[in-house]
This record gives C-alpha cells, structure tokens and sequence, in this order.
C-alpha cells in the first residue's frame, strides 16, 4: 500500500487557497485523502504497534485554532500523524509529518509536563554522562544526528548554573527529527524506512521511560 501522490497536489493548492469557500468547494477531495491517510498509518500501526509499545494513534484535525493566533488562516496544510505509548511504564513519543517540500518524522519528548522535565534534569544533575552517552550514542547519531529542543537561556531555577552539563540542562524538549524528500514519501518501503529510524530509538525511549517511572534511588513508583 502507498500514500496517493495526489496529495501534495492537494496540499499545495490549498496552501496557495486556504480559506473555506474553497475548502468547501474542494472538501469531498480532502476527504479522500484524509480517508488514505488514515488507513495507510492505521495499518502500519498495527504492523509496529508491539516493537514500540503503541497504544494508540490519531491523525490530527486540518482545523486550525486561531482564537490567539496572529496566523488566521483557518487550515493546516500538511497532515500529522502521533502514536501514542502504552503508559505509565512507556514514555516518548513518536509522530510523522507529511507536507511538500518539509515531511519529516520525529521522536522524543516534544512538551514534556513539569514533573516529568524536573525529574529529567534530577537525572542529568545526578549522572549526566550516562545521560549524555545516551542520547549521542553513535547507532543513534549516525541515523538521526544530534538530539534537538528549545531551550534556556540560562540555567533552570534550583539547579547549579555551573552544572558541567548545564547545556543537558537548559533543554525544555528531547528530540530526534529526520526529514525526508517528496518523493520518499510515495515510495513502496516509506513505511518501513519509518520503522527502522523509529527502532534505533528504541533505547533512547526504554532509557526514558525508566528514568520517569523511578526515583532517584533506581526504585520504581508505579
């Protein structure tokens, strides 16, 4: 099975027409490829669903939210698909991004909730070169090159800004991101090249998740 090609078709011209008389006009055409887009991915959830620990997975709404947004325009135009992890015990998360000229996966923790980020940095301020090897393992970095995330300007309250590994401090996010060209994307093995990024992060993941499932003692709290 593979994506529609028409669909960058479909997404680039409703980047150069994004308002809602022509979305209307053109809706039964986005129908059809939201509809491929979800049983292409439903599929390869299912296929995967076990080698990385998925619970569930969605494929985002076009709609955007402007209520406080300074861009009105009312759609999105790429498709985002998230997979989400059988938690507690399974942490990180994983998404796709499908767009002309900028499609992409990723994986990490892209907004991680407070306690979660505190428990993060205790780990990093309690053994920052295990964290370190970590996440620049070379299986890793060869594949996905090196972690990425917003971060601080300066280091978090409460923690030592002569940490010396105040930089693993400062991040807010924990991600790996990979992009991919146009025509990877309607190629037969996308789905596959998918999985076999996602899997070398599977250490990443299982060293995450241990870390947010236990205390600083190594004692689990679930």
């Amino acid at each position: 099975m593979q994506l529609d090609p028409s669909i960058f078709n479909f997404l680039n011209a409703l980047k150069k027409n994004n308002n809602r008389p022509w979305f209307k006009e053109n809706k039964s055409v986005f129908d059809m490829h939201n509809k491929n887009v979800k049983y292409y991915f439903k599929s390869f959830f299912e296929q995967e669903k076990e080698q990385f620990n998925w619970e569930s997975f969605k494929v985002f709404r076009i709609y955007k939210d402007v209520r406080f947004s300074k861009d009105k325009l009312p759609y999105k135009t790429h498709f985002a698909i998230a997979f989400h992890r059988l938690k507690p015990k399974f942490r990180g998360g994983f998404y796709v991004h499908i767009q002309p000229g900028n499609t992409f996966i990723a994986s990490g923790f892209w907004a991680p909730e407070k306690d979660d980020l505190f428990r993060i940095r205790k780990e990093i301020e309690s053994d920052s070169d295990y964290f370190r090897k970590v996440i620049e393992s070379k299986k890793i970095v060869d594949v996905w090159g090196s972690i990425k995330g917003n971060s601080l300007k300066i280091g978090p309250k409460g923690f030592d800004k002569n940490h010396p590994a105040i930089d693993l401090l400062k991040y807010k996010q924990f991600l790996y991101v990979k992009n991919f060209k146009d025509q990877d994307v309607f190629s037969k093995d996308f789905t596959k090249k998918i999985r076999d990024y996602f899997s070398h992060l599977i250490p990443f993941h299982d060293y995450f998740s241990d870390v947010l499932t236990s205390d600083l003692n190594g004692q689990s709290i679930l």
